[in-house]
């Protein structure tokens, strides 16, 4: 497997991550995935980063991992090239100093051109894959914010800036649920609606990445998009020169 490489010097390497392939090793899928690719790419930073424990107590590494995408997500990831970089790194995401953009392909129009989506997310009590902004959902409930703006819109759906603030599990695609205008061809929050705008797997792309000190991070929007972001005149400001 080779990932597109969009930035890169001492610190850290940037690719655009295609949708369909996972952050690190899961413990059932056998697919490569962005972790095992970084640390073939670069074997001198195969021990930078942490472990993690899964449920049946296996310990699985995941070299210069400091953020993550959920798999159907394409877009800016950036991993760590030295331990010094990745404690750096992973501060900055802590402290929400990353600043993060998105966009989102989603049904309907939204009421509000600019906003920000304020609730708290726990795990839903129906799909243990799931994560619910519902005040009765699962577990503890943790503070999640997400400001939007909209780009464009034909009626029947619309494209979206999305900016998350925190950095819970699924919240871009729980959020946007929230307010009933799930994310376009998602499995798990829009199951039974239309798979369309052109668009073969999750309308979600990670665009950007403003890391302090470093510049700006652009995720060109992968050619699974381009057709649906045609449907959007306003959407040529994202296209790849």
């Amino acid at each position: 497997m080779e990932l597109p490489v969009i930035y890169e010097d001492d610190d850290l390497v940037a690719i655009n991550k295609p949708a369909g392939v996972m952050m690190h090793p899961d413990g059932h899928s056998l697919d490569e995935t962005a972790s095992e690719w970084f640390e073939k790419a670069y074997p001198d930073s195969a021990t930078v980063g942490e472990t993690q424990r899964l449920k049946d107590g296996t310990e699985i590494a995941r070299p210069g991992v400091v953020h993550r995408l959920d798999r159907d997500t394409s877009g800016v990831l950036v991993f760590a090239k030295t331990a010094d970089s990745h404690a750096h790194l992973k501060e900055l995401f802590q402290n929400r100093e990353a600043k993060k953009t998105y966009l989102a392909f989603v049904y309907g129009t939204l009421k509000e051109e600019k906003g920000v989506i304020d609730f708290a997310i726990g795990r839903s009590r129906k799909d243990f894959r799931l994560r619910s902004a519902q005040p009765k959902a699962k577990g503890m409930m943790r503070d999640a914010r997400t400001a939007y703006e909209v780009v464009g819109s034909i009626g029947t759906h619309s494209l979206v800036k999305v900016m998350p603030e925190t950095g819970r599990t699924h919240q871009i695609r729980v959020h946007l649920k929230a307010i009933h205008h799930s994310v376009v061809c998602d499995p798990l929050y829009s199951p039974g609606k239309p798979c369309d705008l052109g668009l073969a797997s999750l309308g979600l792309h990670a665009y950007q990445l403003e890391l302090p000190g470093k510049p700006l991070l652009i995720a060109p929007v992968p050619k699974s998009m381009q057709k649906a972001l045609g449907t959007f005149p306003e959407g040529a400001q994202f296209v790849a020169e």
